[in-house]
């Protein structure tokens, strides 16, 4: 049997890595497809970057159309790649102000390497998102990011409208959560009740995968809102 090298959420959203499609250290990686250009929606731990491009590829992709990766915030799983995949794709980074000290300086209390035993290789971030709300435009689709902190102090959410669809792409929603690194409760839950807010239709998740319709993604938002009353 042929083995998945990639999924299709939805026209013009695709995850190229995670749950089986990558190394199993990694978070899940989104593709939105923009037509002109193309987005990376984190980076996984380094493990498997090789395995990404190629899974991208096969699908048909054309890897020099990916000029745009945005990191969600700093854990090691989501950013370990940055550095590999900034330079297999000539791609420019975006990620808040507040994940610096972990996407930029590397600091490993932040990062959380140690729990994956990895060394971080620190990529560059190019362009430096600051306040609660913005929009960076990927070709033909406009992603939309808000500042969800809680998980980390500079953690962002991002999603797209898409063909009658709002696409929520919302990494690690379930946490974990450890003050050693920033995580603030009380942040998080002002946090998901924004993301409730978006009535998204599909929630593509940093570690459980794809989620819909909108019911079953309120109700996974609502479940872990009581899970951490």
């Amino acid at each position: 049997m042929k083995k998945q090298r990639i999924m299709e959420v939805y026209p013009r959203v695709y995850q190229v890595g995670g749950n089986g499609l990558s190394h199993g250290d990694d978070c899940c990686i989104y593709l939105v497809d923009g037509g002109s250009s193309a987005a990376i929606i984190d980076c996984g731990a380094g493990t498997s970057t090789n395995r990404i491009t190629d899974n991208i590829q096969a699908a048909g992709f054309d890897i020099g159309a990916i000029d745009t990766i945005i990191v969600t915030h700093g854990h090691i799983d989501h950013i370990g790649g940055l550095y590999f995949l900034q330079h297999a794709l000539r791609s420019r980074t975006y990620a808040h102000e507040l994940e610096l000290p972990a996407v930029k300086d590397g600091r490993p209390e932040l990062t959380a390497a140690g729990w994956y035993g990895v060394t971080y290789r620190p990529g560059e971030v190019h362009e430096v998102l600051s306040g609660a709300a913005g929009t960076i435009t990927v070709g033909e689709v406009k992603l939309h990011w808000l500042h969800t902190p809680g998980h980390t102090p500079g953690g962002i959410s991002l999603y797209a409208d898409i063909e009658g669809a709002r696409i929520l792409f919302g990494q690690d929603i379930h946490g974990p959560f450890d003050t050693s690194w920033g995580s603030d409760m009380d942040h998080w839950r002002a946090s998901m009740m924004r993301l409730l807010d978006l009535n998204a239709d599909i929630l593509c998740e940093g570690h459980f995968g794809v989620i819909a319709p909108g019911q079953e993604v309120k109700d996974y938002i609502e479940g872990y809102l009581r899970n951490y009353k």
